[in-house]
């Protein structure tokens, strides 16, 4: 196995370690998504929600329970994916930043939180929709696992940048918990009046409850959504990619820093 290949599978590997640790976050992926989606489709009316998807045009009245347990879903899995990159990014912060500054490479740092983020995002999404799927039939149900799993990449970047930036453990939560419920709220029309209100298309999650919506009650593919929620989801990662550059900079001074040997005896007389 090469060097650099080497760098990167040690770094995945303590990082899953990290997730499995978490065993609070293990609880929450096993109990409250299945919990949280059963408990919004037995107490929601199950009466008709009239109302105009925007992504397909479609006038659509489908089932109360139905549609909010999309939106449930959508919350649970932001917000366990959101929690479990906070909690890895704020707890492991300081070993991250002890590594790159002895010199591991911050770029297999960094692949590795990716790869544990894509496959945390891939299991509730699959998780979720087969927990949808038990008590009724989405139209497109791997459009709607699609939905949840930009969803979740979105919501893991952010808790990558809150778990950055911020000092205590509980100002990451309550901003993760405030914005997805604030954010998928809004865009339930059976909750909110002004679902359709313009200002809803800039919510982090616009896209892939589109996309959800779509595929739980319509026929008609929408990708320009999912590459609307991939979009923020790149702007996320981005923006998580300087929090952790800054993260895991090298605060000493220059003539405090250690000097590559090689270095040295070049410039040695």
């Amino acid at each position: 196995m090469s060097g650099r290949l080497s760098l990167f599978t040690t770094a995945t590997r303590y990082d899953l370690i990290e997730h499995a640790r978490n065993r609070f976050a293990m609880l929450l992926v096993v109990f409250f998504i299945p919990t949280w989606v059963g408990l919004v489709y037995l107490a929601i009316p199950d009466r008709g929600t009239p109302f105009q998807l925007t992504a397909t045009g479609e006038r659509l009245a489908p089932a109360g329970n139905e549609l909010t347990q999309i939106t449930g879903a959508l919350n649970a899995v932001t917000l366990v994916t959101g929690f479990m990159m906070f909690a890895a990014a704020f707890t492991g912060g300081r070993f991250d930043r002890r590594l790159a500054m002895a010199g591991y490479p911050r770029t297999h740092l960094v692949l590795a939180k990716a790869v544990s983020l894509l496959l945390a995002s891939a299991l509730l999404a699959a998780y979720a929709t087969a927990a949808m799927c038990v008590a009724w039939a989405p139209k497109q149900p791997h459009l709607l696992a699609a939905a949840l799993f930009c969803a979740a990449l979105t919501y893991g970047a952010m808790g990558v940048i809150l778990g950055s930036l911020l000092r205590r453990e509980v100002e990451g939560m309550f901003a993760l918990v405030m914005t997805s419920v604030i954010d998928v709220a809004l865009q339930n029309p059976l909750v909110s009046a002004g679902a359709d209100n313009p200002l809803t298309h800039l919510l982090p999650t616009y896209g892939s409850v589109q996309a959800a919506t779509a595929a739980g009650f319509s026929t008609t593919s929408v990708p320009a959504y999912l590459a609307l929620q991939l979009l923020w989801f790149t702007a996320s990662a981005l923006l998580g990619l300087l929090a952790f550059h800054h993260r895991t900079r090298n605060a000493l001074p220059r003539s405090a820093r250690p000097v590559n040997r090689g270095v040295a005896q070049r410039r040695a007389p």
